[in-house]
């Protein structure tokens, strides 16, 4: 039994795709002791199979707002009761499930923003066939941004010591200029006014949720050799540096544009707190790499937390109890610590 003076943090679960490994990721993270009143936006029945199937003991009831939980035993949840449009089975898509996961995002994202829910803890949802339902839809970051009305960043966060913190200095934070795009649409993104946006969001939420005061932000470069002065592209001089001379001027702690090629380098890295990619493959593959399986995903800008696995759905493995709930727990542990200490503030 994990017991608290004051109430434990409480957090809202996704389970993401029904057909996926996200049920059998909440009721492991149910069965850990961590100390968290976990609240499952999710259909029971899902959580029932994947405890089943996953031979864990899971006790879970209806989820009452107004009773703060002091304490909880491994193997306990509360549950918000979404139910599925149609039956799953493991491992394989249903695009008439779509608008149930959404919902289950539409829930959390409302729940944190009235300050009803602590933080969110998202685990992997299927872009492909939730636009296969005919919504539009480029993942959870954008979701809740839309739903917020505000600028987000995504911002991965590697372990440091064998687990993410939100204090201290990390082994990799990586935040992308641009996200869930198309790699032919990725220079027109990079806008001198976007990245500055994007800087200040960065910059602010290192200082304001991971309490680390002046960070030090390397940007990269988009091009090879970040542009070699103009002949392998001028995105560099044109946005990159003019955002990075603008940020400098307001006081902010930021260089580049460097070359991703050498960014990272581990004597490169031990200058800085994060490395700004200009998209999504040129930053995660690198940080995936140090620490897939225990990095987190983190939403900055939003009124809220949100912290996410850094994996997808696993379909060929969903309903085997073979998934490894070792992302989930570093999220829900880094949303716990986000959690007490903008409490703090």
């Amino acid at each position: 039994m994990i017991d608290s003076v004051a109430p434990l943090p409480r957090l809202a679960l996704t389970s993401g795709e029904p057909a996926g490994i996200g049920p059998e990721l909440i009721v492991k993270l149910a069965g850990s002791g961590i100390a968290a009143d976990l609240i499952a936006i999710v259909d029971p029945d899902l959580l029932d199979a994947a405890a089943r199937a996953a031979g864990i003991d899971l006790h879970h009831t209806p989820y009452e707002p107004a009773a703060p939980i002091r304490s909880r035993a491994a193997g306990e949840l509360r549950v918000i009761g979404i139910p599925l449009r149609v039956p799953v089975l493991p491992g394989e898509l249903d695009a008439r499930n779509a608008s149930y996961v959404l919902d289950t995002l539409a829930r959390a994202a409302d729940g944190a923003g009235s300050g009803e829910f602590d933080a969110i803890v998202t685990a992997p949802v299927h872009k492909g066939v939730i636009n296969d339902a005919g919504i539009a839809f480029t993942g959870h970051t954008e979701f809740f941004a839309q739903r917020a009305q505000c600028d987000v960043v995504m911002m991965l966060t590697a372990p440091a010591g064998g687990r993410v913190t939100a204090q201290g200095t990390a082994a990799l934070r990586v935040a992308l200029a641009t996200t869930h795009l198309p790699l032919a649409r990725v220079p027109a993104a990079i806008t001198h006014e976007g990245l500055a946006r994007t800087l200040r969001i960065l910059c602010n939420d290192l200082v304001g949720h991971f309490g680390i005061a002046h960070p030090r932000i390397a940007v990269l470069g988009l091009n090879p050799h970040a542009g070699e002065g103009g002949h392998l592209g001028r995105e560099e001089i044109d946005e990159i540096a003019p955002a990075i001379a603008q940020l400098r001027a307001e006081g902010f702690d930021v260089h580049g544009p460097i070359p991703a090629d050498t960014a990272f380098v581990p004597i490169q890295l031990q200058r800085y707190d994060a490395v700004l990619a200009m998209y999504h493959d040129q930053g995660l593959p690198v940080l995936k790499h140090a620490g897939f399986g225990h990095a987190v995903n983190v939403t900055l800008g939003l009124p809220y937390i949100r912290t996410s696995v850094d994996h997808g759905t696993a379909l060929d493995i969903a309903g085997g109890d073979r998934a490894d709930p070792g992302s989930l727990i570093a999220a829900t542990t880094l949303a716990i610590e986000l959690a007490r200490h903008r409490k703090r503030l």
